[in-house]
């Protein structure tokens, strides 16, 4: 591939670790990082600098911190041509989401935002009162799906199908009892996850149904590594429906944060790499406004985080 096509400025290129993995023309799963429109190729580039890097994504959060700075020394080590040599369009690749099968359940956070839990006492059967401790939930790993596909929408099983953009963090290292203050050392980096909900779908106040779904939790479009995002706890969060906007918020808002998440996570079960932690939704969610709003069959939903992008489905009825 030739520099031409890729229009490089090498004396001004700089490397975001926005991480993805994507599939090929000849059907391979592949892992990558955006550079604009442009995947630079992990395993190509570990090729070029005779260095071999992890395969897969959850290889490379095994790997860990170590890794990722391995990576980046090569890329900073090579010159304009190897990039280029390296480097795949976007154009030319199905993009996945960044862990397309998770090893175990997103533990997915309820009722985080003080708005959220005010809107929900309201129209759904959610107590007024503000937890006490985090609200924890699961979702299973047949509910992920990537940037650009289909939200599927079985109206045999709802009728009230809902949005909720969350900020997720993605777990770097095992970690069992972490301390809140050394929380933030346990994370790997972080990604988009738009926790869709069947709101008529809760079962004796059991939300599996409910969150738990195929293609229910869409995530991405990419997985910034921890050092890219200064502040998670600043971090604006927001969400289309077909162009309007629906919610507006900031991570600052979380009623625990990231730090008593870890914390109070780690106390009930081992946290280990690739764990994914969907942090909460803010207020503006389908089942709060009046009148209530669902998304349906076309519909089209955007979910953004500032410093990691916009995650964007369609919804997708399908019929039995």
């Amino acid at each position: 591939m030739s520099v031409a096509v890729l229009s490089f400025d090498f004396r001004r290129l700089t490397f975001d670790m926005k991480l993805l993995t994507y599939q090929n023309t000849s059907n391979e799963q592949k892992i990558g990082i955006l550079q604009n429109d442009t995947i630079i190729d992990i395993e190509k580039l570990g090729f070029k600098s005779n260095e071999t890097f992890a395969a897969s994504m959850l290889d490379l959060i095994d790997a860990g911190t170590d890794e990722v700075k391995r990576i980046q020394s090569a890329l900073a080590h090579a010159n304009e041509n190897t990039i280029a040599a390296v480097s795949v369009p976007m154009s030319e690749v199905t993009l996945l989401a960044p862990i397309p099968r998770p090893r175990k359940n997103i533990i997915g956070i309820g009722l985080n935002y003080t708005e959220h839990v005010a809107e929900s006492a309201r129209t759904l059967d959610t107590s007024k009162e503000l937890p006490q401790k985090p609200v924890i939930f699961s979702k299973p790993p047949t509910t992920v799906t990537a940037n650009n596909t289909e939200i599927l929408h079985n109206r045999n099983l709802t009728e009230q199908l809902d949005w909720e953009v969350e900020l997720a963090v993605v777990i770097g290292k095992k970690g069992k009892y972490v301390k809140k203050e050394d929380a933030l050392d346990y994370v790997f980096g972080y990604t988009i996850i738009n926790d869709i909900s069947a709101r008529d779908c809760r079962r004796a106040g059991q939300w599996i149904v409910s969150k738990g779904q195929d293609t229910f939790a869409p995530m991405g479009p990419v997985l910034v590594t921890k050092d890219e995002i200064a502040d998670p706890h600043n971090l604006n969060l927001s969400l289309k429906l077909n162009g309007v906007e629906k919610q507006n918020s900031n991570t600052k808002f979380m009623l625990f944060n990231i730090n008593d998440l870890i914390e109070d996570l780690s106390t009930v079960f081992t946290l280990e790499p690739g764990d994914i932690i969907a942090t909460g939704t803010p207020a503006g969610v389908g089942a709060g406004r009046n009148p209530q709003e669902w998304m349906w069959d076309g519909d089209v939903v955007e979910a953004t985080v500032q410093g990691i992008g916009t995650l964007t489905n369609t919804v997708k009825e399908i019929k039995f």
